[in-house]
């Protein structure tokens, strides 16, 4: 199955990696597999918007709350498991707003919630704790998320099988 911008969720993690098992150039990139499950939708691909924050969720807040036309946002939290970078308000945001998926690298809260909402969202784990709201961290930059270059434009494609990452022009 070929993926594309005009039917994203025609796709297969697995193929995708059968089609590229022989690059060597590090254009197409696996997720590691630490990421759990949150949200409704369990497939979903898109364009890829970043945010780098730490233990901070202003900016995240700032780009759900935002139209989503369709992208996937790309979370660098630092790998923290000591505060909740999205919850149930910040997932409904997300679905509302037309964004398909979530990758947060770090944790989430309001599990019960996160299922019910139609975006998906992967991450680390779930903590209870909020965030301080400061206004720190940056947008649409290039983060590396459990060692992986993630940039914005580049598309992500996430099911059951696991997540991989296109450059923008595949």
């Amino acid at each position: 199955m070929e993926p594309t911008p005009l039917n994203p969720q025609k796709f297969s993690t697995c193929d995708l990696c059968d089609e590229h098992k022989g690059d060597t150039d590090g254009a197409f990139r696996v997720l590691p597999p630490v990421f759990r499950d949150f949200g409704g939708r369990l497939a979903f691909a898109g364009p890829v918007s970043t945010v780098k924050c730490f233990e901070d969720n202003s900016f995240v807040k700032a780009a759900v709350e935002s139209p989503g036309h369709g992208r996937v946002l790309v979370v660098d939290g630092g790998a923290s498991l000591r505060r909740a970078l999205v919850g149930g308000n910040l997932a409904a945001a997300a679905a509302k707003n037309g964004w398909v998926g979530v990758v947060v690298n770090g944790c989430v809260r309001d599990a019960a919630e996160l299922s019910q909402c139609d975006v998906g969202i992967r991450a680390l784990a779930l903590i209870p704790l909020p965030t301080e709201r400061r206004n720190e961290g940056q947008r649409d930059v290039a983060v590396q998320v459990q060692g992986v270059w993630v940039r914005p434009g580049d598309w992500l494609y996430a099911d059951a099988d696991g997540m991989v990452v296109t450059p923008a022009s595949a």
